[in-house]
C-alpha cells in the first residue's frame, strides 16, 4: 500500500463520520501493522494530511484530526432573530480546534517564559513571523519594528497620547469612524477634526485644508472595509493621501484590521507608498480570528519606539505569552493562510447578497453603502425617519441593527444612520432581513404623512 492510498482510507473515515474532530488517529506502528505497510507509508501519509489541515500533531502525543468548518445552519432558526448588530466574525466557522492545538503546542514550546515577563515588544520569533506575514499585505518591514499589542485598539489609544516629531496636537479622523477610536478621544480629551467619508470617498480638498490649517498631529483612517460604511480606498486615493501628509508634515495611523479579507493583491496599503515612518501600520487578528485572542501588532517608527513602548509598559507590562505563542504557532503551520481562504469565500458571498438585497428591496429615498468585506456597511434612512424609533420598530420584528449616530463626532452626529453587519448572519436570512428593514421603512413613511396630513 502506497501512502496515497493511506491517505484516502483516512479521508474516506474522516467523511464517513468515524473520525470526527479532535479524535486521536492510530498510532504510526499500529497503523503500519493493521494496513500491512511499512512505517514510513505512514508517516508520509500522515505529513502529507498534515500539510493539508487535515489532521495535526501534538509532542509526545500523536495525531489528531482537524476542525473542518462546519454546516452553518442559522442560529435565527432557534432564536427568530436576524443579527445585523453584532459585528464580530463567523461563529461558526471560527478555528477553535486549530487554535486549540496551537495553545497545546504553544504550552510545550513557551512552558518556561509563561511563568516570567515577556518582552514588552512581543516574542521575538512571533515578530519574525509577522514581519513575513505582512509582505504578503504589501507591508514591508523588519521584526525590530513590529511591536505586538493586545488588540490594535491599544495601539490607537497609546499613539492618541504621544507626541509626535512635528510637535502637533491635533488629530484628524473619518467620519464616521468606531466607536471605541471615538471612545478614546472622548477619554483622553484628545481635539480632533472630522472629515465625511462618503459614498464617493474623502473630498481631498477640504483633507488638505485640515492638514494645512489644523495643526493635525496624525490622520487616523480605516483603509479597508471601512467600520461602519464598508469603504475600501483606491490605490490612486490612498497616494494622494500619503502625498498630503508628506506636504504638510502629518502623520498616518493606518488601521488595516481587515486588509487579510481583500481578495484583490492589487490593492496597497497607504504604507507602502511611504514606509520610513510616515505611515504608522496597525493592524488585529480579532476581526478575522477570535476576539478573545486580542492580539494586533503596529509597525512603529524608531523616532517613538521608545515612547510607545514605555507607555504600552505602564499599560499592560506585556501581552500575554500563551496566545503570542499560539499566534506563532498557528502563522507557521499554514492553518491561518487556509482559515482566510475560507473566510474570504464566506464574506465575499454575504457582501454580494446584502448588496443585492438592496438594490432589489429598499426604497430609492434610502442611501445605503457598499463593502465587499460583508462586514460593514450603512444605511441612511429616508426623511423623517430617524434610527432610534426605526431600530426599536424593528426589535419588535425581531431584526437588530446598530445605530451608528454615536460613531460621529460632535460637530458631525447624525440621527438617521443605521449600520449592518452580515459577518453573523447566514446566508439564507440575509434577502428577509433586509426585506422585514424595506417593509419597516415603508410602513413608518406612510404613518408619517398619514399622520402629517390628518
Amino acid at each position: 500500500m502506497i501512502y496515497a492510498e493511506v491517505m484516502l482510507h483516512i479521508e474516506m473515515l474522516m467523511d464517513t463520520g468515524e473520525l470526527i474532530p479532535g479524535k486521536k488517529l492510530p498510532s504510526i506502528r499500529s497503523l503500519a501493522k493493521r494496513l500491512d505497510c511499512s512505517v514510513n507509508t505512514i508517516i508520509k501519509a500522515y505529513s502529507e494530511l498534515e500539510k493539508k489541515h487535515k489532521i495535526y500533531s501534538v509532542s509526545k502525543s500523536g495525531y489528531y484530526v482537524v476542525e473542518q468548518v462546519p454546516s452553518r445552519h442559522s442560529g435565527a432558526a432557534n432564536t427568530g432573530a436576524i443579527d445585523f448588530l453584532s459585528a464580530g466574525p463567523d461563529k461558526k466557522a471560527m478555528p477553535y480546534r486549530d487554535y486549540q492545538h496551537c495553545i497545546n503546542q504553544a504550552i510545550e514550546v513557551y512552558k518556561e517564559e509563561m511563568f516570567t515577563y515577556s518582552e514588552i515588544q512581543g516574542l521575538l520569533s512571533l515578530r519574525v513571523e509577522l514581519a513575513r506575514h505582512l509582505r504578503e499585505l504589501q507591508v514591508f518591514t523588519v521584526p525590530e519594528r513590529v511591536c505586538v499589542v493586545s488588540g490594535s485598539q491599544q495601539a490607537i489609544h497609546l499613539l492618541i497620547s504621544l507626541p509626535f516629531p512635528n510637535n502637533k496636537k491635533n488629530i484628524c479622523v473619518e467620519q464616521p469612524t468606531h466607536l471605541s477610536m471615538i471612545e478614546s478621544i472622548k477619554y483622553q480629551q484628545a481635539t480632533a477634526y472630522g472629515i465625511e467619508i462618503t459614498a464617493n470617498g474623502l473630498d481631498m480638498d477640504r483633507l488638505e485644508h485640515l492638514f494645512k490649517w489644523n495643526d493635525i498631529k496624525f490622520f487616523y483612517t480605516v483603509t479597508r472595509y471601512h467600520n461602519p460604511t464598508g469603504y475600501s480606498y483606491s490605490n490612486k486615493e490612498r497616494r494622494k493621501i500619503v502625498e498630503l501628509a508628506q506636504k504638510y508634515d502629518v502623520y498616518i495611523i493606518e488601521d488595516d484590521y481587515l486588509g487579510d479579507l481583500d481578495p484583490d493583491m492589487q490593492q496597497d496599503p497607504m504604507f507602502a507608498y511611504d514606509p520610513s515612518g510616515r505611515v504608522i501600520y496597525i493592524k488585529s487578528f480579532s476581526k478575522v480570528m477570535l476576539p478573545g485572542l486580542r492580539l494586533g501588532l503596529a509597525v512603529i517608527p524608531d523616532f517613538i519606539r521608545d515612547s510607545f513602548l514605555s507607555a504600552k509598559f505602564a499599560s499592560d507590562l506585556h501581552t500575554p505569552v500563551l496566545t503570542q505563542g499560539a499566534l506563532e504557532i498557528y502563522l507557521k503551520s499554514g492553518m491561518f493562510k487556509a482559515h482566510i481562504q475560507r473566510m474570504r469565500s464566506i464574506y465575499t458571498r454575504k457582501a454580494a447578497l446584502l448588496q443585492k438585497a438592496y438594490q432589489e428591496l429598499l426604497p430609492p429615498s434610502a442611501a445605503y453603502s457598499g463593502s465587499l468585506s460583508g462586514f460593514y456597511s450603512t444605511i441612511r434612512l429616508p426623511n423623517p425617519l430617524k434610527a432610534k424609533t426605526f431600530i426599536e420598530h424593528l426589535k419588535q420584528e425581531n431584526v437588530h441593527v446598530d445605530d451608528a449616530g454615536k460613531m460621529y463626532l460632535p460637530d458631525f452626529v447624525q440621527d438617521s444612520v443605521i449600520r449592518l453587519s452580515v459577518s453573523q448572519v447566514e446566508e439564507a436570512y440575509i434577502e428577509s432581513g433586509v426585506q422585514t428593514i424595506a417593509r419597516v421603512m415603508k410602513e413608518l413613511i406612510n404613518t408619517t404623512l398619514q399622520v402629517k396630513f390628518i
